[in-house]
């Protein structure tokens, strides 16, 4: 393609563009990504045409026809994008007419670009949440099995990042699946709004032409096309809607991530990650890096800031279409990609999580974590709560200072504290007795922990089965 100037709006200009602004202006270099969108699109825009008689069949097979040979050189690598041509757009309607001639021109009628662009932006990223999806859905199982394979590998429960309670690990797990349950719901919400077909509101008005958007809509796959052709060219909600999506899950991800990073420390050493999830060091031969967890934390922040992107970009726009609007696909190809890389990388590393037992079961066992317990064992027989804590409270001093656990004083040490301690209260006080009391919905009791992993992956198939 060797045209110099972009012919599909030089008419009116009696001077051509200045080679700094074709360039400045041009968005070619990055969405020329959507290409196969575009094909796509224009291949059922030219099928609806001819149905309702603005094309003929023949004028429509040499455009589809002309539009897979295109494809088939685009993805041979063969295509030659041209920067003056602006976009994506242009690019394959000149290759097109330079291949069948004067018919290629007439792909565009009852059509904008302004309607195209947002077509093609939609069908990009519906294909795009599919895949997210998979990915999703596939870290969530694993997570369910670990959590099921560790519903008794007790450790310590945290708030402030202080013992506080005994958990089992597998419980833990499950709260993170939680997490993702969420985000799960919040994807799949998206995608509705996502898939609303913008083609047919042309520039900003709709088209003269006898179009029928719900032909292009189901031969699309599209729900519905658009209600108004204002908001149509010129909405850009659902890729902010998957970028807001997308940084609620990467926080989720961070937040696993900091606790993997701290996991795997030396001073925690609660589980151990397979070498191929981490680096050494070029210096210190000894080190053992969780760089995937922490490389997932720092990416986390780059989602925010796309999200900001877009929310900044569309706050000031008056309708309809604006030049600005070309600044939204940079952001949201980089949080797509972003987020596949990341729930990838999660899906293919939280299996094969291995957890240190004995590590985890001895920490639980530092910092008075079943103190709450023995503060319950009190109220139920017949303590008041509050005289209870100041109970409890006492013995955990004592226990400072002599450096035992609840669970290793005697009944005579314990019963200083309160006569109304007696031998069952060691029922309570160790760390299998303290996880199995906790025996509701919701509870980190083993049987609880295994019931509710269960219950996840039901409701994970019924997802998928009606997926």
């Amino acid at each position: 393609m060797s045209q110099a100037t972009n012919q599909s709006w030089g008419g009116r200009f009696s001077e051509p563009t200045d080679a700094f602004v074709a360039r400045f202006t041009a968005s070619v270099n990055f969405d020329q990504r959507l290409a196969p969108q575009d094909i796509q699109g224009s291949i059922a825009h030219a099928t609806m045409l001819a149905r309702v008689g603005v094309l003929t069949d023949d004028e429509r097979d040499a455009i589809i026809n002309g539009l897979k040979e295109i494809q088939g050189e685009i993805e041979r690598g063969e295509f030659n994008w041209s920067v003056p041509l602006e976009d994506v757009h242009m690019n394959i309607e000149a290759r097109l007419t330079e291949k069948i001639g004067i018919t290629g021109k007439k792909l565009h009628t009852g059509r904008s670009r302004n309607d195209q662009v947002a077509t093609d932006i939609r069908l990009f990223l519906r294909d795009e949440i599919d895949v997210i999806e998979v990915e999703l859905k596939r870290l969530r199982e694993g997570m369910i099995e670990l959590a099921d394979r560790e519903a008794e590998t007790i450790m310590p429960g945290f708030t402030h990042l202080q013992t506080a309670q005994p958990v089992t690990f597998g419980h833990h797990i499950l709260a993170w699946q939680e997490m993702l349950a969420r985000d799960h719901e919040r994807l799949l919400d998206c995608r509705k709004r996502v898939n609303v077909l913008p083609l047919g509101a042309a520039a900003l008005a709709g088209t003269t032409y006898p179009i029928d958007r719900h032909v292009t809509a189901e031969l699309l796959g599209f729900d519905r096309p658009t209600e108004n052709s204002l908001d149509a060219v010129s909405d850009r909600d659902f890729a902010i809607e998957f970028t807001s999506f997308a940084s609620i899950l990467l926080m989720h991800l961070s937040r696993m991530s900091e606790e993997l990073v701290l996991w795997t420390s030396a001073q925690f050493d609660f589980i151990d990650l397979p070498d191929r999830f981490c680096t050494g060091s070029s210096i210190m031969p000894q080190k053992k890096n969780p760089d995937v967890p922490e490389l997932v934390r720092g990416k986390t922040g780059r989602v925010y800031g796309h999200l900001m992107s877009l929310l900044t970009l569309m706050k000031s726009q008056p309708l309809a279409y604006n030049k600005d609007n070309q600044e939204d696909k940079e952001p949201l190809f980089d949080a797509v990609d972003t987020v596949r890389d990341c729930l990838k990388a999660f899906a293919d590393m939280v299996p094969a999580i291995e957890p240190k037992k004995a590590s985890m079961y001895e920490a639980a066992r530092r910092g008075f974590s079943t103190a709450t317990d023995l503060a319950d064992y009190l109220v139920r027989k017949g303590v008041a709560f509050r005289d209870a804590h100041e109970i409890v409270g006492q013995s955990v001093a004592y226990g400072l200072k002599t450096e035992k656990d609840l669970s290793e004083m005697s009944l005579d040490e314990l019963k200083q504290f309160s006569a109304t301690i007696d031998q069952d209260v060691f029922e309570v006080l160790t760390l299998e007795g303290s996880v199995a009391a906790r025996n509701h919905i919701g509870g980190t009791a083993p049987n609880q922990v295994r019931a509710a992993a269960q219950r996840a992956r039901e409701a994970l198939n019924v997802l998928k089965a009606g997926a």
